[in-house]
């Protein structure tokens, strides 16, 4: 027998502000059926292009503390649909992400990645574009 991965899920403070956070920062929507609302303390957002469902469950805040102080354990590497890195990265700033470190050009001209936080502190990386691979590759 085989598993798929039914969702990711974000353990928060604020179920309805980081989803709807996540949700301009990667295009994705509420479901149809069951949108999110100030005061949910579990909020579904989902990829309209590949079904892709994020679950933001809010957890008391000790439950919210990594363990060793130290890197997440788990963390989403984000590539741009359209347009670069770069200008995703001005895009994800403007919306209240925060640089946690700055890997660009790490491997060369054209390279790397930057890790940011959410507004709860989340780490996540923003990656090169497929069209930047392609030139690059």
């Amino acid at each position: 027998m085989v598993s798929f991965i039914s969702h990711t899920t974000v353990d928060c403070a604020d179920a309805f502000t980081l989803s709807t956070w996540w949700k301009e920062a990667l295009g994705y929507s509420d479901l149809d059926d069951d949108p999110n609302t100030a005061g949910d303390e579990e909020c579904m957002i989902r990829d309209p292009a590949t079904g892709h469902s994020v679950l933001f469950v809010e957890v008391p805040d000790a439950a919210m503390a990594k363990a060793s102080g130290g890197k997440n354990r788990l963390h989403f590497d984000i590539r741009p649909r359209a347009g670069t890195r770069d200008s995703e990265l001005a895009t994800l700033l403007n919306l209240g992400a925060t640089t946690v470190a700055d890997h660009r050009g790490i491997h060369g001209p054209g390279t790397g990645w930057v890790v940011l936080a959410d507004p709860e502190g989340n780490e996540f990386c923003i990656l090169r574009s497929e069209s930047e691979l392609s030139v690059s590759d």
